[in-house]
């Protein structure tokens, strides 16, 4: 062993064989606390034995035949690398044709005359010993017959339809299928009931090899490889299982307990067996280990109690199966030491007010200390919202006042003792600036002047200073400093950009800033302004890792300053042709340092800008090439959401190509159940943007971490963040469900909450469930028609709308979260109160007589309750549309028709009909119907029946009149004309018809008109056809002018009986009609 070294060195360079050391090696490290053990380190030799004395045939082999030619390299340790060479040492050609086997076996899907040779050579190199083995030529001759056979596939290797293969997690796992046949079959790999992992598969040996790295449990499964060429096709199913050697859950960690408390050293590990634990303390098994009445072993875990110093030790744990184990050490420290406080005393902390201080008091002890503040030398103990406690001692004042000022004491005390420090705390005032800097406009060679007036401290000593565009004023005696303000003499066109004053203390810093224009003086119209000319000759220098210095010279600026620079940069290694916007510096500035990142090819442009636009960009600068470096930075946007209820997906946004800053960006995921003392269990992925953790338990939180690497290193530790695993259904319904009934379609229904813990998942609501079962009144089942009303969050109530009345209904409620519902509440039965009723379904007036009407009417479609009676009302209307006195007649609720009598004859009424229930009466329902006059005229029917206007009799007759008033029409014009008057007499004899001449009831004679309503329109027809009216669109002359109203009636031989007088007014024509052109009968009347 090496001095003051736990390290072993066996040297047998000056003699002895390495076989005398071959064996299993373990190193115990020792003091009077315990012992620590290594893994066990296995020694072997190398060995690189010769082949075996073999005598080969030479192979005498048809064209078109397959054939292997067989290695079979000695045994040596560590395993031989295999290839084919002849005896000029050049390595044989191989193809899909042609290839060598993971076996190193040479096969050959058919023979072909150009592989006639002997000199085929199987090498063994042993990489360890350094040494090469050569096995005897193999002579192949190959003869050829006409003609050559064509073969379907045939698989060489492997053997058979099955095979299986076993892999342990984490390693490669390599398929191979080789196939005879003629033309050559491809390979073609499957995965039965899934598919290939992406980015972890690959295909070699012209694809006769699958690949798969990394494998875990998820590759297990049957693999089938297919052979195909035009002839046909062969096939071969490999079932491949992955098991595990242990690997950490939990490993146990150290443990520092003070008397009397207690503990837990966890020990979880999985694999595939699930692998044995076992305990050692200080290297010995804890079965046969001096006891300790504080330990308890309870499998993975030993529970400690009621601990005592000389419960220290050094436990391990280890975790075995048939492929492997896992050992680790975990130190049980019993520490009991009085409180020390390490803040050095009266430290000064100096703030400014209104901002956080904080107050240091560093400790340590065991039984782990309790901190106490207090203000002043006898002080209360600090407590309140106005301060924080941390938890390693710190106070913190959020928002620090100049009566904090003062003494602070910090008291540390356990079982072992007490001890205390003190810090002093100044609040100082803040710096202002009292007078800012403001926005300046000046003309070239001018002279302006910025001011900074600033408040201080009394006790602190500001410093002032001025920058121009974020950087320090020029070397230049223009620029004058004052105490308070900035002159600048003599301005150019340089001088233009943003100045900021900035005062410092050693606790706070303020600053202001104001931009200086400069202006030119008017232009002459002479002056053409346009964008300025690109910039030229860049030059990069100062190159270094992370930044670079460009140069450039400015293009003319056609008589417009350039305001700035705008440089670009195009990575020719990751987006070549891609520019992308880097920076912009002010128009002054022809150098600029650029922060470059790594592994990144960049060549820059520059575009000038002014007023009127941008410039063409220059021509690319040269490009340089950054080395790589780890990451700097890590992935964006971590999740961890669950898919199913044993797996958590962990997604992260990838970085993008530049981002990597060098080749082989993986990355690290991490993750612990959260409030769970695991350790973090780390995969390292390949680039892609997601991983699943499978077996976790149901909908538990989990700390995660993705960190981004690279081959040069790892990206800084990743921040870390909250996920979940994956949701499952709800265990549990609501409780105590209970209705109460608001009203006939209003209900509100109460439940109680379900525990958290059964809902498995984010809760998202509840659902309530509710549906009509019958409708009371009519004892009738219709299909069921469930509604659903969703609440969010934790509700406890909601309210049921749009109820049917006087219904018996059903509910239940459920609660869903991001998987789903949860079972439903036993089903709740509910009625509704009765409610006002529907209306009548309808509503039919039949039968006329001279003094009677039936009605026969249906029962409410919704009843909404037992039904007490319905109430009819009527009235009569007379020709004016005037509604006579009101009757009232309540009808049995069992009744569907009635027969009024003794009512009057020719008469229109009007009727308003409703249901009742105890509630009250419902919507109303109205109908008109005439009477007839006698019954020799025959039967006045029912509104529905058809209007007269429409009988084609009718409107014959109402064209032979409209044709004889045309003719008197013409007639009367032309005596007037003439100075005479038309008298009506004339008329009257000249078309002497007494069916359409309306006469006086004395005399027989026309009587004069009046001129009040010549010019009104006709009136429309009426609502129902038993107004007896002719509709304007059918004819504009009507016999309705000549009525009262609109309820002229004939005699018993035909003829008319209307009355000149009580005309009412119409109601405007229809279509394009002018309301203003009279009808022939207004005509006529204004020649009367």
């Amino acid at each position: 062993m090496k001095p003051n070294s736990g390290t072993l060195v066996i040297n047998i360079m000056n003699g002895g064989k390495a076989e005398a050391y071959e064996g299993v090696y373990q190193c115990t490290a020792r003091n009077e606390r315990g012992a620590a053990i290594s893994n066990n380190i296995v020694i072997r030799p190398s060995r690189s034995p010769l082949w075996t004395k073999e005598k080969l045939e030479p192979n005498h082999v048809r064209e078109g035949d397959s054939l292997v030619l067989h290695c079979r390299p000695p045994v040596g340790l560590p395993p031989p690398i295999i290839f084919w060479m002849d005896n000029a040492f050049q390595r044989l050609p191989q193809s899909e044709r042609v290839s060598q086997g993971l076996n190193g076996d040479l096969y050959f899907s058919n023979v072909q005359p150009e592989d006639t040779r002997e000199d085929y050579i199987c090498y063994a190199r042993f990489n360890h010993t350094q040494t090469i083995q050569q096995k005897q030529p193999i002579s192949v001759k190959v003869f050829s017959t006409k003609p050559v056979t064509e073969r379907q596939p045939v698989l060489l290797t492997p053997t058979g339809s099955t095979s299986t293969k076993v892999e342990l997690r984490g390693n490669v796992l390599l398929l191979e299928c080789i196939a005879a046949g003629l033309p050559t079959p491809v390979i073609r790999w499957i995965k039965e009931g899934g598919e290939l992992p992406a980015n972890r598969t690959f295909f070699e040996n012209f694809k006769k090899t699958l690949k798969i790295t990394d494998v875990s449990e998820a590759d297990s499964g049957n693999y089938k490889c297919i052979a195909r060429n035009t002839l046909g096709s062969a096939h071969h199913v490999i079932s491949v299982t992955v098991k595990a050697a242990p690997y950490w859950i939990t490993a146990p960690r150290n443990l520092v307990l003070s008397p009397g408390e207690h503990g837990n050293l966890i020990c979880r590990a999985n694999g595939n067996p699930k692998p044995d634990i076992s305990w050692l303390a200080n290297g010995v098994p804890i079965a046969i280990a001096p006891e300790d009445p504080s330990r308890k072993v309870d499998g993975d875990t030993i529970i400690f109690s009621h601990v005592q110093e000389r419960s220290s030790a050094v436990y391990q744990c280890n975790a075995s199966n048939e492929y492997g184990y896992l050992l680790a050490n975990a130190f049980v420290n019993v520490l009991a030491e009085p409180p020390r406080i390490l803040t050095p005393a009266n430290k000064l902390y100096q703030v400014i007010a209104d901002s956080p201080a904080l107050l240091d008091c560093a400790y340590f002890g065991s039984p782990k200390p309790e901190i106490e503040w207090f203000k002043g030398v006898k002080g209360s103990i600090l407590r309140g919202n106005e301060y924080v406690f941390h938890e390693n001692g710190t106070l913190e004042i959020p928002v620090a006042q100049k009566d904090s000022t003062g003494t602070y004491t910090c008291v540390a005390r356990n079982e072992l003792g007490k001890t205390q420090n003190e810090v002093q705390l100044e609040v100082k005032d803040p710096t202002m600036i009292i007078k800012q800097p403001e926005y300046k406009v000046i003309q070239r060679y001018g002279q302006v002047s910025f001011e900074c007036i600033i408040k201080h401290d009394s006790t602190l000593s500001p410093t002032v200073i001025w920058l121009k565009d974020n950087d320090e004023l020029p070397d230049d005696e223009r620029f004058l400093v004052g105490k308070d303000n900035l002159t600048i003499m003599n301005v150019t066109d340089k001088d233009d950009g943003t100045y900021t004053c900035i005062v410092n203390t050693t606790l706070d810093s303020v600053s202001a800033s104001a931009v200086l224009t400069v202006v030119a003086a008017p232009p002459t119209p002479a002056i053409i302004y346009a964008r300025p000319n690109p910039p030229f000759d860049l030059e990069l220098t100062g190159q270094l890792e992370r930044s670079i210095e460009l140069s450039w010279i400015p293009g003319d600026e056609n008589n417009s300053p350039i305001t700035s620079f705008v440089i670009e940069y195009e990575d020719g290694l990751h987006e070549p042709g891609v520019w992308h916007y880097q920076t912009e510096v002010p128009g002054t500035q022809t150098t600029v340092q650029l922060k470059l990142s790594p592994y990144v090819n960049y060549s820059f442009r520059v575009i000038a800008v002014n007023e009127i636009g941008r410039s063409q960009p220059s021509e690319p600068s040269e490009q340089y090439l950054t080395k790589s470096a780890s990451p700097d930075e890590n992935p964006s946007n971590v999740q961890g959401i669950g898919s199913e209820p044993d797996n958590l997906v962990i997604t992260w946004e990838s970085l993008k190509g530049f981002q990597s800053n060098g080749p082989g960006l993986q990355y690290k995921v991490s993750w612990r159940q959260k409030d769970v003392d695991d350790e973090w269990t780390s995969v390292i992925v390949a680039n892609v943007s997601k991983y699943i953790v499978s077996g976790t338990p149901t909908f538990v939180p989990y700390e995660i971490k993705v960190q981004a690497l690279n081959d040069l290193g790892y990206a800084p530790e990743p921040s870390v963040v909250i996920g979940h695993s994956g949701e499952d259904l709800p265990m549990v319904a609501p409780g105590n469900v209970q209705v109460f009934v608001i009203n006939s379609t209003l209900a509100k229904v109460h439940w109680d909450p379900v525990p958290l813990k059964t809902v498995r998942g984010h809760l998202q609501g509840y659902k309530v469930y509710y549906w009509k079962v019958q409708s009371l009144s009519r004892r009738s089942r219709r299909h069921v028609e469930k509604k659903i009303l969703t609440f969010r969050g934790n509700k406890t109530l909601g309210m049921l709308p749009g109820l049917e009345p006087y219904s018996s209904y059903k509910l239940n409620v459920r609660v869903v979260n991001g998987k789903g519902e949860g079972p439903a509440s036993p089903d709740k039965l509910f009625r509704t109160p009765e409610g006002v009723p529907g209306s009548p379904s309808f509503l039919k007036i039949t039968n006329p007589t001279l003094d009677s009407l039936t009605l026969e009417w249906g029962s409410p479609t919704h009843p909404n309750g037992v039904l007490t009676s319905y109430i009819l009302k009527f009235q009569p209307i007379n020709n004016t549309h005037e509604l006579g006195p009101l009757v009232e007649i309540r009808i049995p609720a069992n009744e569907s028709s009635l027969i009024l009598k003794n009512l009057n004859y020719s008469t229109r009424y009007k009727f308003y009909f409703n249901a009742q229930t105890s509630v009250g009466s419902g919507n109303q329902i109205t109908e008109e119907a005439v009477t007839i006059m006698d019954e020799g005229a025959g039967k006045a029917m029912a509104s529905r029946q058809v209007d007269i206007a429409t009988q084609g009799w009718f409107i014959g007759l109402m064209c032979a009149v409209a044709l004889l008033i045309l003719i008197l029409l013409i007639v009367c014009f032309i005596r007037r004309n003439k100075g005479g008057k038309y008298p009506v007499k004339e008329k009257e004899d000249a078309h002497a018809d007494p069916e359409i001449q309306p006469m006086k009831e004395d005399d027989g004679t026309f009587g004069e008109y009046s001129d009040a309503e010549d010019h009104k329109p006709l009136k429309k027809g009426s609502r129902t056809p038993s107004d007896r009216t002719v509709k304007k669109e059918d004819s504009d002359d009507s016999l309705v002018d000549y009525g009262e109203g609109v309820n002229g009636q004939f005699n018993e031989d035909g003829s008319f009986i209307g009355q000149y007088s009580g005309k009412k007014e119409k109601e405007p024509a229809e279509g394009n009609e002018s309301s203003e052109a009279p009808s022939p009968v207004n005509a006529m009347n204004s020649f009367v």
